[in-house]
Order: structure tokens, then C-alpha cells, then sequence
């Protein structure tokens, strides 16, 4: 009895330890196809792009979740340590002016756009500012 308990002890391990091995492997490829997939539908200047993805101390589209900082009850994102411990303490980090009305903007609530080959983004007050801002642009 105490030989088919260890036998059954052994078996129920490897099993164990096998499909955690195949869920690492299947996530790691996983991974893999989500970088090339947001590689293929990396944002171009002029897309909005989510502010989750974007460091907001950087003023930088990054590609991929950020670190969450949340605020007085507002989200913002950062994309290292030193970013989180910035955002709270520095109010010049939280805050962007609007390219068109010139109005200060808050980064969490912002509609952001990519404006830069280095992905340098710019914070809108909304999508209407945004397509204001285009339109004049365009004229000139």
C-alpha cells in the first residue's frame, strides 16, 4: 500500500511539474505571437494610442503595459520605478498642454496621440481637439 501511495505521490508530481513546463512554454510562445502581432500593428504618427502604453514621465509611446501609478483617484503610467515614485511627488509629470487650445491637460484623462518616429506622443484634451488640431495643420 504505502509502495502504490509513493508510485501514485510520484506520478501526481511529474504530471504537475510537466504541465506547468508545457503552460511556460505555451506562454512564452504566446508572448512571442503577441509581439509580433503588435509589431504588425505598431501605431503610426497620428494614431491614437492607449495610455496604458504609454510612460507618462517620458512623454513616450512604449508598445506594452506600463506600470500603474494611480493618483488622487486617476491613472497614470510610468515605465519603471523611478517613474512611479516621480508621478505622485512631481505634478509637472501629470500634467501636458494641449497642442491646440494650449490648455494645461491632464496625462491621465487625455486623448494621446503618437507624433514622433521615436515614439514621442502629445496629449489632447479630447478627440475632437485632436481632429481640430489636424484640420488647421493640414491648411497650412
Amino acid at each position: 500500500m504505502k509502495m502504490k501511495l509513493k508510485l501514485v505521490s510520484i506520478v501526481a508530481i511529474a504530471t504537475v511539474l510537466f504541465i506547468g513546463c508545457n503552460q511556460k512554454n505555451n506562454e512564452t510562445n504566446s508572448d512571442n505571437q503577441t509581439s509580433s502581432v503588435v509589431k504588425n500593428n505598431t501605431p503610426t504618427k497620428g494614431d491614437h494610442v492607449p495610455s496604458n502604453l504609454v510612460c507618462m514621465v517620458n512623454d513616450a509611446y512604449m508598445g506594452k503595459q506600463q506600470l500603474e501609478v494611480p493618483f488622487e483617484g486617476k491613472m497614470y503610467y510610468g515605465c519603471c520605478k523611478m517613474c512611479q515614485e516621480r508621478i505622485p511627488k512631481d505634478g509637472t509629470v501629470r500634467y501636458a498642454i494641449d497642442p491646440h487650445t494650449l490648455e494645461k491637460v491632464d496625462k491621465a484623462t487625455a486623448y494621446i496621440v503618437l507624433i514622433g518616429d521615436n515614439g514621442e506622443v502629445a496629449y489632447f484634451e479630447n478627440e475632437t481637439n485632436y481632429q481640430n488640431f489636424k484640420q488647421a495643420n493640414q491648411k497650412n
